[in-house]
């Protein structure tokens, strides 16, 4: 009882010092949202322990994070430096998946909490975008002494101990500390288009910071008083409104200090140039709520904490969700307005929340929550950020736009397009960063721009161009006419077409009908499409690697949205392709190198039969350091097995020089423990950076006397004549490549005639998930049954006995490491009539395991 109250009071202190540490930060580094990772349970696995600005269920594809994932965090962790991200231009040319799933104007700036041997993890904090040197603009020591702090604390806490401080849960969500709220919210005034007169309530003359007798009470004095800057957008507003067509949205105004300001408008009378025109100035901060002066509002009006929660409705916003103020008032989001949540609108909150401009889109709101206004009416939404809350206003679509009726679409691929203009190109960056993740080669790149990016704006062709020798070559097309590319496919770099000047200057090129691609090129071959075509440069690292182009079926234009965000997935799909590329040429050497590594043939003798199986894994550079052995060694034979560490070339460099040491050692016939000491030895010495596993026989044909060695490896097993299959206790040494002082001890055991040893890599027997020795126990029954079926058709073949073993790993699409088998059995000596014994005689001996 004692223990589990100590381990509580160690979990509060611990939750103590990240909450404090991470609202600290904001302060330190001026941000919007901090947040500290700490190491896990899991090894290489780092997992979001607080986060302070943002509402969690928002931030949930960044809960958890590999170390060797291309992210500031994990490179500030594995790399013990600071990482300082000014803006988004930079935060894309150095982590394209990070940018592409935050695709907001905002900086980030990552630092180690150091630890013993390690850092215990990272503290985060994303702030305002700056465009000079963060330099000169973000004083460093104060973070590092807090990352310093925090580390000293955890060590304490931790006493030796380090796993006290690991976080295996989910991340603790808090509110940042408070701003001075504003001293007045809001203010209404009143406009005469005939006379100019304005008549401004009190509380419009104390957001103003005006008395009543310094204001001059026309439109011009009211428009240089609210935002001098934007003086003409508020009278444009204003006569607009008088006309009966007030504003889409609130303006948003920036004062003469710098401070935000939002104007809406609305016609009094009928709107015939001369009608009365009524307006509300507010500030979308806290003392909105606080003063309830957004109840003047005629459309919804709510705001949102940091966290998620609602702290203010008004009556209007009331009446559109159907819903009293009472019962909004303290839900999450999430729970009081579902149809707010998900994709693309969780986008849409992430870049209010991240970046200082407001956000506008469309919602359509289910059928029970309406307010008469037609089943599955849309919303025109705005959202504006400020320190402490997010203000919403929501208003029926129609009202926000009366010259065309939004038109829904399904909803099944997660995309929602109000009129003809999709609005998934907000959400979409995330999906696609993380689908390339799993593409290695060029097509499988081209696939997923394919099925993710094209359906989120509407594309119907694609076509991607990659650059070798000074020309581009096309990798892929999907959707144009048949032969219609050909003429293109090896054009160089002084070729006068669209495609190639995207590469050679740098800059994406849009077209929103062939028409105006026809007149920017003129001669240029073009099919009988009459749709928007972009063209966009794969640059990945300022290195030039191709050219994409898009096709759409119909003229459309392109937002500055879809601009921003298609240029940086370009970067994101350049970065996949030289990848690829890699992968292509460094697997295409790995694979050559095992091929020629691995034995062609295994040495053969009169009294032992063998067979071996090898299959690749289908993960990563598809291969890696697995081998087996057949050699001569004296009078008898040496069966030799092993795995190295990783994939790759170095891995299989690694495993072509182990299997020529082990040869050289059985060659001379040393004894099993000699072999693996002396080759434990020259890995040491070559010091690739890695280890390996290996299992060492030496077997004697004519006695059946075998020796056995193992280093790190998995036990063998034996199916012995009479259908008994077991595990061999075989004791063993540490994995080759670790302590050269280490001993492998040899066990020495009888091979019956007929008897079957099976050694194995744990490719064959580990899934991920479940325990290594019912992988070696489902092994074993398979050998117990692949031996009986030999039996019973009259003869053992080894070879069909290792193709049984392996069909499952065969036919598996995902292996994910390397498979390794090797089979070897006495032959059974010839009786006096001539003929051989080939099993155990009876059916029952033949089944039993």
């Amino acid at each position: 009882m004692a223990g589990s109250d100590e381990a509580v009071r160690t979990r509060d202190r611990l939750a103590a010092l990240l909450v404090d540490a991470s609202t600290s930060a904001l302060g330190a580094a001026g941000g919007r949202v901090a947040g500290v990772y700490l190491r896990s349970g899991t090894p290489g696995l780092l997992r979001l322990s607080v986060l302070a600005g943002l509402p969690g269920p928002l931030f949930r594809p960044w809960w958890r994070l590999h170390v060797d994932r291309p992210f500031p965090v994990a490179d500030a962790y594995r790399l013990g430096v600071q990482v300082i991200l000014p803006n988004a231009t930079e935060t894309m040319r150095r982590y394209p998946q990070f940018a592409a799933g935050l695709p907001f104007p905002f900086g980030s700036v990552h630092v180690p909490v150091p630890g013993g041997t390690e850092p215990l993890g990272v503290l985060s904090v994303l702030r305002p975008a700056v465009t000079d040197t963060v330099d000169e603009l973000l004083d460093r020591e104060p973070l590092a002494r807090l990352a310093e702090g925090l580390g000293a604390e955890l060590l304490a806490l931790a006493d030796g101990d380090e796993s006290a401080v690991f976080w295996d849960g989910e991340p603790m969500c808090v509110r940042p500390p408070p701003d001075r709220p504003a001293q007045a919210a809001a203010g209404r005034f009143s406009w005469d288009p005939v006379t100019s007169v304005v008549c401004a309530d009190d509380r419009l003359h104390a957001l103003l910071g005006l008395r009543p007798g310094e204001f001059a009470g026309t439109d011009a004095a009211l428009a240089q008083a609210v935002a001098p800057a934007d003086a003409h957008r508020i009278l444009a507003a204003l006569r607009e409104a008088a006309a009966g067509k007030p504003p889409n949205a609130p303006l948003v105004l920036r004062a003469g200090d710098g401070t935000q300001r939002l104007m809406d408008l609305w016609p009094e009378g009928a709107g015939d140039d001369e009608s009365p025109v009524a307006g509300v100035i507010f500030h979308p901060g806290p003392a909105a709520s606080a003063d309830g002066a957004a109840d003047l509002l005629p459309q919804g009006v709510f705001c949102l904490d940091r966290l998620g929660q609602i702290v203010y409705a008004n009556p209007a916003m009331a009446r559109l969700t159907g819903r009293a103020q009472e019962w909004l008032l303290g839900r999450e989001l999430w729970d009081a307005l579902p149809w707010l949540g998900g994709p693309p609108y969780d986008d849409h909150l992430r870049g209010a929340l991240l970046a200082p401009d407001s956000v506008h889109f469309h919602v359509q709101r289910p059928a029970g929550e309406r307010d008469g206004a037609g089943e599955g009416d849309w919303l025109a939404v705005s959202v504006h950020p400020g320190t402490d809350l997010l203000t919403f206003t929501l208003a029926p679509a129609s009202r926000m736009d009366t010259t065309a009726e939004p038109v829904p679409v399904p909803r099944a691929s997660g995309d929602t397009v109000v009129g003809d203009r999709s609005l998934a190109p907000l959400y979409r960056p995330i999906a696609l960063a993380i689908a390339l993740t799993d593409a290695v080669t060029a097509r499988q790149v081209s696939a997923v721009v394919m099925q993710e990016l094209l359906p989120a704006f509407g594309g119907r062709r694609l076509a991607i161009y990659l650059l070798q020798d000074r020309h581009l070559y096309l990798a892929w097309e999907n959707g144009f006419p048949q032969g219609f590319l050909a003429p293109f496919d090896g054009v160089g770099l002084d070729a006068p077409i669209p495609g190639v000047e995207t590469l050679t200057t740098g800059r994406p090129l849009f077209f929103e009908s062939m028409e105006q691609l026809a007149a920017a090129y003129p001669g240029l071959a073009l099919d009988a499409d009459v749709g928007a075509r972009a063209f966009l440069p794969l640059i990945a690292s300022g290195r030039p690697v191709g050219s994409c182009i898009l096709g759409f079926d119909r003229p459309r234009g392109f937002s500055t949205e879809e601009r921003t965000v298609l240029t940086a997935l370009a970067g994101l799909i350049a970065q996949a392709m030289e990848r690829a590329r890699r992968y292509d040429s460094e697997a295409a050497l790995a694979r050559g190198l095992q091929q020629a590594l691995l034995p062609r043939r295994l040495s053969a003798h009169p009294q032992v039969e063998t067979a071996g199986r090898y299959l690749p894994g289908t993960q990563g550079m598809d291969v890696g350091g697995d081998w087996y052995d057949v050699v001569e060694a004296g009078d008898g034979l040496a069966l030799v097995i092993g795995d190295v560490q990783g994939h790759g070339v170095q891995a299989a460099a690694t495993m072509g020089q182990l299997r020529s040491a082990v040869r050289a050692f059985a060659l001379g016939d040393r004894p099993p423990d000699e072999v693996l000491s002396g080759t434990n030895h020259l890995l040491i010495d070559l010091d690739p950076g890695q280890f390996a596993s290996c299992c060492y026989l030496r077997l004697d044909p004519a006695t059946g006397r075998a020796r056995i060695a193992r280093a790190g490896h998995p036990p063998p097993l034996l199916r012995c004549p009479d259908g008994r299959t077991r595990v061999l206790d075989i004791a063993g040494g540490v994995v080759l490549g670790v302590d050269p002082h280490a001993r492998y001890p040899v066990t020495e055991l009888p091979l019956e005639p007929d008897a079957i040893l099976a050694l194995y890599t744990d490719g064959l027997v580990e899934r991920p998930g479940t325990d290594i020795d019912d992988g070696i126990t489902a092994l074993r029954l398979a050998l117990a049954k692949a031996g009986a079926a030999a039996c019973r058709r009259g003869g053992r073949t080894l070879a069909a006995v290792a193709d049984r073993l392996t069909a499952t790993a065969r036919l598996a699409t995902d292996r994910p490491d390397d498979v390794a088998l090797l089979l070897a059995a006495r032959r059974a000596a010839a009786s006096r009539d001539g003929r051989r014994s080939h099993c155990a005689r009876g059916p029952a001996a033949a089944h039993r395991s």
